[in-house]
């Protein structure tokens, strides 16, 4: 083997590395919806979290990624620890989907049919079909199909390149010496988990298996420990993911190691035995493709059989391993492991987003309500509530700006820009509820309070502004277009009622019926109850806007005004429901 054959096989292991990443990352992005699917049906059953594990593991072609996926949800509180048990030993069988893709390349017949399932044969189709996609296809969802077929081009190129590169190793004396050292089961186990741990893939220290079985010196002997160590060199990314994590996140990452090194030593056991007492011709024959395979599929089924029945004493295993501390366990609210997923730490910002809603929602109500009945109770829930809004749309602003920078879908993008819109005005809306607050203290410290029209107008104004608040958070947590179409006539009838309400103080005041210093609070009222009707008029027109696949929201606001009869009626109904008496 000279040194363009070891030039050969960097190239082919880069290749091969690459190609399985492009894939797998594109696999997540085309699989996103179905994955958050998935976690939404997800019951505490051993089958479904089982199953769960297998079938995204099998899409996103990596039990290394799915297993960080699942420390992420844990501690974020989307999943408990038991529901991620079940998930991650059917990863470890969902894993072994892409070495019965790679043993393909070892297909060897004179029939024309058999012939063409070989990678070689079908893999520049898949590569010419891909470029196209990519390249002259604007849908995001068929580029990423096209980089799907990429990836697995450059994959098995990768995968062919490397056997190439060693072929030549099976006339080199010490490359037939090394693999005889690996029939040391134990040594072999040692170097399956070295090398799964420094490229972080079992997957592909597989494939790498896979190559080097062209050479007929490696023997099943040799192979089975080397198969069973890739399986606790795997376990690095899960735990190198859960460092600054909850304790129950650590705990499932754990609970991947725990798993593969106890199923590994039982079995590892089991064959040493075997080994010793009964002799095993199969395990002196050189390993082929198909073969590496179908050793990697029975082993993480045993696993997995197992240690199935056993998922309660993993679960407490860890939890001795990591025990409770003092402090309450909290979640963290947005993950970054999330990002791994796009479209499930999106589906994460929706949660967080519609708490805040909610919380902002109701402060603004709580501070209309002490216009009417002040109390230092109801003044220090709504600053509470600011707070927290604030600190919301700082994570979220900055989780979603993070979450942008990585390949996720049109649709996602457009999400996530729709919910950077929308989180600045319940934040705002938050703010006003504070303005209220305050000037109902001010009126209280002055001694001064409204007479009793400024009462019943600011009544009639307070209604109509719990009515658009409700109608926009409807709109925004439930998609409701019906309610986001009933926004904006009802922000114009509140437009229209400050006006009216502005020119009915003036009156007063020429009357002697209003102080001037109680005018200044009333006008700072109606300037933040009209703006925060503002606000739910932004929210609903972001909420309609990303129906349409359109961010433009004033020119949406305008052919809502301009164009619609249905606008025209909303609008004449809120005036009779508001007119004022």
């Amino acid at each position: 083997m000279d040194i363009f054959s070891v030039l050969n096989l960097i190239g082919g292991l880069s290749l091969f590395l690459f190609g399985m990443n492009v894939m797998g990352q594109a696999l997540e992005r085309r699989a996103g919806g179905q994955l958050r699917t998935l976690l939404e049906k997800l019951t505490r059953g051993k089958l479904a979290g089982l199953l769960t594990g297998i079938g995204v593991t099998a899409v996103i072609q990596s039990s290394s990624a799915t297993t960080v996926m699942v420390v992420g949800f844990v501690n974020s509180g989307l999943m408990t620890l038991k529901q991620a048990i079940n998930i991650i030993m059917g990863a470890n069988i969902g894993t072994t989907v892409t070495a019965w893709v790679l043993s393909l390349a070892g297909i060897d017949s004179g029939n024309l049919f058999v012939t063409l399932l070989k990678p070689s044969s079908f893999t520049p189709v898949l590569a010419f079909i891909g470029i196209i996609l990519y390249m002259f296809v604007k849908d995001t969802k068929k580029k990423d199909t096209g980089l799907i077929l990429l990836g697995f081009a450059t994959l098995m190129f990768g995968m062919e390149a490397m056997s190439d590169a060693v072929s030549g190793l099976r006339d080199v004396p010490a490359f037939q010496q090394l693999f005889i050292l690996f029939k040391n089961p134990v040594l072999g186990v040692l170097a399956g988990a070295a090398l799964t741990a420094i490229i972080q893939s079992s997957s592909a220290s597989v494939g790498i298996l896979q190559a080097l079985a062209v050479t007929g010196q490696v023997s099943y002997g040799a192979a089975i420990p080397i198969i069973m160590g890739q399986n606790i060199g795997t376990c690095v990314t899960a735990i190198i993911s859960s460092v600054g994590a909850n304790k129950n996140a650590r705990r499932t990452a754990l609970v991947h190691l725990s798993f593969n090194v106890i199923g590994t030593s039982v079995w590892l056991s089991v064959f040493c035995l075997l080994r010793a007492l009964l002799p095993l011709p199969l395990l002196d024959d050189p390993a082929s493709r198909l073969g590496i395979a179908v050793a990697h599929s029975v082993f993480n089924v045993l696993c997995t059989l197992l240690m199935l029945p056993l998922s309660g004493f993993l679960e407490r295993l860890v939890t001795v391993l990591v025990p409770d501390g003092k402090q309450p366990e909290t979640f963290s609210e947005l993950d970054e492991r999330l990002f791994a997923t796009p479209s499930i730490a999106l589906e994460r910002c929706h949660t967080v987003a519609a708490d805040m809603a909610e919380t902002a929602v109701l402060s603004l109500k709580e501070a209309l309500g002490s216009l009417r009945d002040y109390s230092l109770e109801t003044a220090d829930a709504v600053r509470e509530k600011e707070d927290k809004t604030d600190h919301y749309e700082d994570i979220l602003g900055t989780y979603l700006v993070n979450l942008s920078t990585h390949r996720i879908s049109e649709t996602d993008s457009r999400e996530a820009a729709k919910l950077l819109k929308i989180i600045g005005d319940f934040e705002r809306i938050s703010d006003h509820a504070v303005n209220l607050v305050e000037s109902a203290e001010e009126l209280r410290d002055k001694g001064r309070t409204l007479t009793d029209a400024a009462t019943r107008d600011l009544t009639t104004l307070s209604t109509a502004v719990s009515e658009i608040l409700d109608l926009s958070l409807t709109a925004f947590l439930r998609n409701d277009l019906a309610s986001a179409a009933r926004v904006e006539p009802l922000e114009q009838v509140i437009d229209q009622l400050k006006e009216q309400l502005r020119t009915r103080h003036i009156l007063r005041l020429q009357k002697g019926d209003c102080t001037i210093d109680s005018g200044f609070v009333w006008l700072d009222l109606l300037t933040n109850l009209e703006r925060t009707a503002d606000h739910c008029s932004n929210i609903a027109g972001c909420v309609i806007d990303a129906a349409h696949d359109n961010l433009n929201l004033h020119q949406s606001l305008r052919d809502i005004r301009d164009n619609s009869e249905y606008f025209q009626q909303q609008y004449q109904e809120y005036t009779r429901k508001y007119a004022l008496s």
